[in-house]
């Protein structure tokens, strides 16, 4: 909901979809034309299962960045590139206009 009403308020333009493919792997929310490739995880702790989808994606084609949202309490990045961030600092970088 929050990124519907980061459009809605924000970036009226802004592209929001998801991306599957036939073997089951999937991304949550693609922004922007693969600007920004989102997982959103209701999980304290996120492990290597989680990251499956956003680098089947990156096979797909370059994407600029990849993030899980999650329930962790500290934000990290993951050796492979990936962005871990906590739900409140993944809004508060929304809003504060980070990503487009």
């Amino acid at each position: 909901m929050e990124l519907k009403a980061y459009q809605a308020y924000k970036n009226p333009e802004l592209d929001i979809s998801f991306w599957r493919t036939a073997g089951g792997f999937e991304v949550d929310f693609l922004l922007a034309d693969k600007a920004l490739a989102l997982e959103a995880k209701a999980s304290p702790r996120v492990h290597e299962g989680h990251t499956k989808g956003l680098l089947a994606l990156a096979e797909d084609g370059p994407i600029k960045k990849s993030i899980i949202v999650c329930l962790e309490n500290e934000p990290r990045t993951l050796p492979n590139g990936i962005e871990i961030a906590p739900w409140e600092n993944f809004v508060q970088r929304l809003w504060a206009g980070e990503f487009f």
